[in-house]
């Protein structure tokens, strides 16, 4: 059974950092591309950013220099480092594995930037 855990999320100001974390359980992170999304209330969930197996990152250009995409093997978990902070970054963020016809996707941890 594939379980993803983000966690990571809170208050933070603007300007400020905060790292997410998601952690897995049924699924090697290692072996597959990895995506983090988030959805502002009202809104589509978008994307965020994307690691591939083979290391490769891309991001969307609203977090593109602030967000920071990465892979632990080792704990099997990947983080979302965010600098630099906006109010239009607070949502919900989900981290998310497509895995063959699914696609798999954690319940999501919220992060509010506002003074």
């Amino acid at each position: 059974q594939v379980q993803l855990v983000e966690s990571g999320g809170g208050l933070v100001q603007p300007g400020g950092s905060l790292r997410l974390s998601c952690a897995a359980s049924g699924i090697t992170f290692s072996r597959y591309t990895l995506r983090w999304y988030r959805q502002a209330p009202g809104k589509q969930r978008e994307f965020v950013a994307g690691l591939t197996a083979g290391g490769g990152t891309n991001y969307a250009d609203s977090v593109k220099d602030r967000f920071t995409i990465s892979r632990d093997n080792a704990q099997n978990t990947v983080a979302l480092q965010m600098h630099s902070l906006k109010p239009e970054d607070t949502a919900v963020y989900y981290c998310s594995a497509p895995l063959g016809p699914f696609t798999y996707w954690g319940k999501g941890t919220l992060v509010t930037v506002s003074s």
